[in-house]
């Protein structure tokens, strides 16, 4: 594989803006392309947003933002990703959205460029089956919010090459201390495998009412010694991306540990999603409208 230079990444959610500031803190290009300009609007402000939550981290100057922020380029021409050296998929967690972004990206770029999704349900594999070239298409799995953990899965599809594999264990080592894992092409993969079940566990004590939500938090950070409580973890990441997720992975392998607890569905459905819109488990009482 060819030195990774410019990466062309498809699609710019908050998951996406995250990824996109990791690769640019690294000093490579990136060529963001989105549906439409409304989304482009949008995903530049969930882009600014992602730096400044890195920098405050970090402590980042106003020149460290102007020169990161500058080297991500939006388009709705997909057409621009002729020149990249590597796409990274990260569309909504849809088996047909990503099938079809995919196979558009694929129609695009040079038949050597390995192309990844950042997907943390769909299987590797299913992904790939459709697109020329099979041997250069992985996982990518970067945890949300991107910039901060540093574990990123390399997920080994059936047909993935091994030097896929490890170009993308060498280009993950770059992306400013984080660290690849590579795990075979599984349902949820290895981490999201066991962090599921575990995060359905905590809504299903809160529902049976074992403990308050802050209760549950604190017991589950000290006792455990976890940087983030469970219910913390799953505002931040928003209701609805977990309900996708373990809606997803309980379709795929039928194990009860997946089933979405129904405290979860009525949050979501009450339009409690955590804290894109300042209404979660940590925000408010979340039974208080389910009479």
């Amino acid at each position: 594989m060819r030195d990774i230079n410019c990466v062309g990444l498809v699609g710019l959610d908050t998951l996406g803006a995250g990824i996109a500031v990791v690769l640019a803190a690294s000093g490579r290009s990136v060529i963001v392309v989105e549906a439409d300009q409304p989304r482009l609007v949008a995903g530049r402000a969930a882009l600014e947003t992602a730096y400044d939550v890195t920098a405050g981290r970090d402590a980042g100057t106003a020149a460290d933002r102007e020169a990161t922020l500058g080297r991500v380029v939006g388009t709705t021409d997909v057409a621009r990703l002729a020149a990249v050296d590597l796409v990274v998929e990260s569309v909504a967690e849809d088996l047909l959205t990503k099938k079809e972004a995919l196979a558009r990206a694929a129609a695009t770029v040079a038949g050597h460029v390995p192309i990844v999704s950042s997907t943390s349900a769909f299987s590797i594999t299913e992904l790939a089956a459709d697109l020329p070239s099979p041997g250069r298409f992985a996982g990518l799995h970067f945890f949300d919010p991107a910039a901060a953990p540093r574990t990123v899965e390399v997920v080994r599809g059936l047909k993935t090459a091994d030097d896929t594999v490890d170009a993308l264990v060498s280009f993950v080592s770059t992306l400013g201390g984080k660290e690849a894992v590579v795990v075979k092409d599984h349902p949820g993969f290895l981490v999201h495998s066991m962090l599921v079940p575990y995060l359905n566990d905590v809504v299903q004590a809160l529902d049976d009412e074992l403990a308050s939500a802050e209760d549950l938090d604190i017991a589950l950070k000290l006792g455990l010694g976890y940087k983030l409580g469970p219910l913390e973890l799953l505002d931040t990441v928003g209701l609805d991306v977990h309900l996708r997720r373990t809606s997803a992975l309980y379709a795929a392998t039928g194990d009860a540990r997946y089933a979405p607890p129904p405290l979860l569905r009525r949050m979501v459905a009450a339009g409690r999603l955590g804290a894109k819109n300042g209404r979660g488990f940590r925000m408010d009482d979340p039974r208080k409208d389910d009479a």
